[in-house]
């Protein structure tokens, strides 16, 4: 990566993205410089099945990007999500070390200790630890604390998240983008990159549920206190919606994804007698053409989504214990499948809450704002997320962000912890 520009690449079913984030000079801030999008090829429901053909896209975006924001492109930094992700939560507890006889300080050594404590679990041969986030550290059976540096104490414990990755699609990934000719400097969770380019602080303190609407999965993370407490990817998405239409109406799925993308409506109610509005249907085999009203099509994409959102509840309580009833933030919708017509007004009724939003990246200047969309929340979050890449021209004393490789900081932290603090 040079030493002025973040590359963020999103590979993901239907859609791949990139954006190239450049450092001002003058307010060391980040701005998007281009951004480009192209058809997915090579993969299914997230997975890889096809190498070359997703070489050749990467570098067909890539190089539409360079053109947008008039430079070259070396490396990348990418995203991993859907069913390749599994998370834990675990918990870590050591003594404090003594600095003389008559106190207990703690310093960076135990913060290590405590976290490499937690994270000392088996891994399988075919899983690598992706990212370790402390969630809080508790002292002498006190908790909610976010830094225990310096504290007085005689026993120090730690609560993290854990994420690992299929090592297999992790290689998969790293050969693509190097047949590409590009390095790859790094992946992050999708949903943990997003956070970063939609979420706000009061948010994820008092709890918030961010739900990526993507093609072939939906990914869920859930955050309180400042940290991510679940991770999931439910197997399905909106090309299951694209087949819903296509199978109901026995037009081909491309017809039936241009019609979800164009007119799709998943909330019953927003269509009126006065904005209904007709929708043609190409005959297929010297059919005659047909046509629907959008009130007919609506049905049928509001009850797959609907299916999805009820699918991302259950799996929420389950792996959180029911902590969904805790949290007092937000929905936020990202992805896709985010900016279709009436996904609010559904997730709400799902949820029960009126506490829904869609996740738009702010504006962060440079080109106009084509990337202030929920389907660009990943690659704008993976630019953002890794700004401190680009500070200083030392690239041996950056952190690459390689996966297998959790590089700490002077205190101890992981880096996605750093990330975290410096966020909320």
């Amino acid at each position: 990566m040079a030493d002025d520009k973040i590359v963020g690449l999103d590979i993901g079913t239907s859609v791949i993205r990139v954006a190239i984030g450049e450092l001002d000079p003058e307010t060391g801030n980040i701005q998007i410089a281009g951004t480009a999008s192209r058809k997915s090829a090579g993969l299914r429901n997230g997975v890889i099945v096809n190498m070359e053909e997703v070489k050749t896209a990467i570098k067909e975006v890539i190089d539409a990007a360079e053109q947008n924001a008039g430079t070259t492109v070396e490396s990348v930094i990418t995203a991993i999500g859907g069913a390749q992700i599994e998370s834990m939560n675990q918990n870590g507890k050591v003594p404090v070390s003594s600095t003389n006889k008559t106190t207990k300080e703690i310093s960076y050594e135990d913060i290590n200790r405590v976290i490499e404590c937690a994270t000392a679990i088996n891994v399988t041969d075919d899983r690598e630890k992706l990212h370790v986030i402390p969630q809080s550290f508790i002292v002498d059976g006190v908790g909610g604390i976010q830094d225990p540096l310096h504290r007085m104490g005689t026993r120090l414990e730690v609560e993290v998240h854990i994420v690992t990755a299929s090592k297999t699609t992790i290689q998969t990934i790293r050969t693509c983008i190097s047949r590409a000719s590009y390095a790859l400097d790094g992946v992050m969770l999708k949903t943990l990159a997003q956070t970063q380019s939609v979420c706000h602080q009061d948010e994820m303190e008092l709890g918030s549920i961010l739900i990526d609407l993507g093609a072939g999965t939906t990914d869920v993370l859930v955050l309180y206190n400042g940290a991510p407490i679940s991770t999931a990817s439910i197997p399905i998405g909106g090309n299951a919606v694209t087949n819903d239409i296509a199978t109901v109406t026995g037009i081909s799925p491309s017809v039936a994804e241009d019609i979800k993308v164009k007119d799709g409506c998943c909330w019953l109610p927003n269509i009126t007698p006065e904005n209904d509005k007709e929708i043609i249907l190409p005959g297929v085999g010297g059919r005659d053409p047909d046509v629907v009203m959008q009130s007919e099509i609506c049905p049928i994409i509001q009850a797959r989504m609907e299916e999805i959102f009820a699918m991302v509840k259950a799996s929420i309580k389950k792996n959180t214990n029911n902590a969904i009833k805790q949290l007092s933030g937000n929905i936020i919708l990202t992805g896709g499948g985010a900016m279709m017509d009436g996904v609010i007004e559904l997730a709400q009724n799902v949820f029960k809450t009126s506490s829904v939003r869609l996740g738009v990246p702010e504006n962060l200047g440079g080109i106009p704002e084509d990337y202030r969309r929920p389907d660009y929340a990943t690659v704008i979050g993976l630019v953002l997320a890794n700004k401190s890449l680009i500070k200083g021209n030392d690239r041996k004393k950056k952190s690459r962000l390689h996966l297998q490789k959790q590089e700490k900081t002077k205190s101890g932290e992981s880096v996605f912890k750093k990330l975290f603090k410096s966020f909320f």
